[in-house]
């Protein structure tokens, strides 16, 4: 009887140790199993919390009724004329703006003269966060000189009493004085993406 408890002893220590090969492909079936486990993703539940503190993501886009705007003469030269139109925000809470102002010259009743508004990439799209209160401005660039079949006698076109400038992704404009000349080059302007100013 003891000889048998003991072989049933020593039987179940071998099924249980095995061969040294079963006993490594019981490793690495464990470690296997523990690294699957690690691995294994785990769903977020909730958006990662940079997205969420991202102030151009938290506040909405700068619209024409919070923002005030003007255009800067900055300077002159051999026929050249540079300018900044820049936009504050008036309104209680920031807001952003991304991108290229429209822009639309026009008489003194508000008839659209000739503009030719043409996207420069210095500085680009970038967006900008407003405080109340803070601003950005565009680059702009244009030329007195007449160009084509413009008229060298007289302005090369009718000068804008003002202009109407929409922020970016927007559709409502703002209307700014103008009194910087005629633009030659059938209104040609050259305007610059936001920046803070």
């Amino acid at each position: 009887m003891r000889r048998l408890v003991a072989l049933g002893a020593l039987g179940l220590a071998l099924a249980a140790c095995g061969s040294p090969r079963q006993a490594a492909d019981q490793s690495t079936i464990v470690v296997d199993t523990t690294t699957s486990a690690a691995a294994a993703p785990v769903p977020p539940s909730s958006p990662p919390a940079t997205s969420a503190q991202d102030p151009a993501t938290a506040s909405g886009r700068c619209t024409a009724a919070v923002l005030a705007g003007a255009v800067e003469s900055t300077e002159a030269g051999a026929g050249n004329r540079y300018g900044k139109l820049v936009v504050t925000n008036n309104g209680a809470a920031p807001c952003t703006v991304n991108g290229y102002s429209g822009l639309q010259l026009l008489d003194a009743a508000g008839n659209a003269l000739p503009t030719d508004l043409q996207r420069k990439p210095d500085p680009g799209p970038a967006p900008v966060t407003l405080a109340p209160g803070a601003a950005a401005a565009a680059n702009l660039h244009w030329t007195v000189v007449p160009t084509g079949d413009e008229p060298v006698d007289r302005p090369c076109q009718a000068e804008a009493a003002k202009a109407a400038a929409i922020p970016p992704d927007e559709t409502q404009p703002m209307s700014l004085r103008w009194g910087l000349g005629p633009v030659c080059a059938g209104g040609k302007i050259e305007i610059s993406a936001f920046y803070a100013a």
